[in-house]
């Protein structure tokens, strides 16, 4: 009887975690039947948490409409964590002068399961809109930041990568298998990596990689801008972004 107390109140944790994880930018409310059918789980269950969540202020729920968003309490816990990233705290004043030399917006950014999470941004004068807004979730396979950390990953973990699929986003996007180990190959040598319109139309991107002190790559920095105004091309702009790398790199003990 125990054990399956402890295995239900696991479960309930994790669907919990699941829930305010859904939430997003592009979807900063939903409605019970929305999360239910999204994440797998009965509305009753979900119901459930959600008044648990609301109770602690993580959740809000509009009287109006009927639906949740999330609360002050997670933005809390997110001064916490952000406050407390020795990249942030080392990263910002370069990515500052990195955003006023080449005049677009600059990220830094970590992989983080299949996806590419994006831990603090500096925008540029002219900002257009361009999906790496912080905690914003991009595919790994079509961004410059995602393809730079994983070009310097192991090869079984890019393998388990490509197995996960490279979906098609526009046109440019690289989907073929050996088309995308070549690509990573290439990024490897040479030390950056660029993407115009693989994951946007219009959108154009140059990041480099950021080692910690062990010499491990574990986060990017990349400038991203529209592409009638940017050129991925430029060997002015690669080498800001790749000093701009070894910079943050060398603080953190590279």
């Amino acid at each position: 009887m125990e054990n399956k107390n402890q295995e239900y109140l696991l479960s309930s944790v994790k669907n919990a975690l699941r829930l305010l994880r859904s939430f997003s930018l592009d979807e900063p409310e939903k409605k019970v039947t929305d999360l239910a059918n999204s994440l797998g789980i009965g509305k009753s269950t979900v119901s459930r948490l959600l008044a648990t969540l609301a109770s602690e202020g993580f959740v809000i729920k509009d009287p109006e409409t009927q639906k949740y968003r999330l609360g002050l309490s997670i933005l809390s816990l997110n001064t916490v964590v952000t406050s407390n990233l020795e990249i942030n705290r080392e990263a910002q004043p370069i990515l500052k002068r990195l955003v006023d030399e080449v005049e677009e917006t600059s990220t830094i950014a970590v992989l983080e399961g299949m996806d590419v999470v994006y831990l603090t941004r500096v925008e540029c004068k002219h900002p257009v809109q361009i999906l790496t807004h912080t905690g914003r979730r991009n595919p790994f396979h079509c961004t410059s930041s995602g393809k730079v950390m994983l070009a310097y990953q192991k090869k079984d973990l890019i393998e388990q990568f490509i197995e996960s699929g490279l979906q098609k986003y526009t046109i440019s996007t690289i989907t073929d298998p050996d088309d995308f180990r070549s690509a990573l190959n290439t990024i490897n040598q040479q030390g950056y990596a660029i993407s115009i319109e693989e994951f946007r139309e219009g959108v154009t991107s140059v990041a480099a990689p950021i080692r910690d002190y062990t010499g491990k790559v574990v986060y990017a920095i990349s400038v991203t801008g529209p592409t009638h105004r940017m050129n991925p091309y430029n060997t002015t702009l690669i080498n800001k972004v790749k000093n701009a790398a070894k910079e943050i790199s060398d603080r953190l003990g590279y």
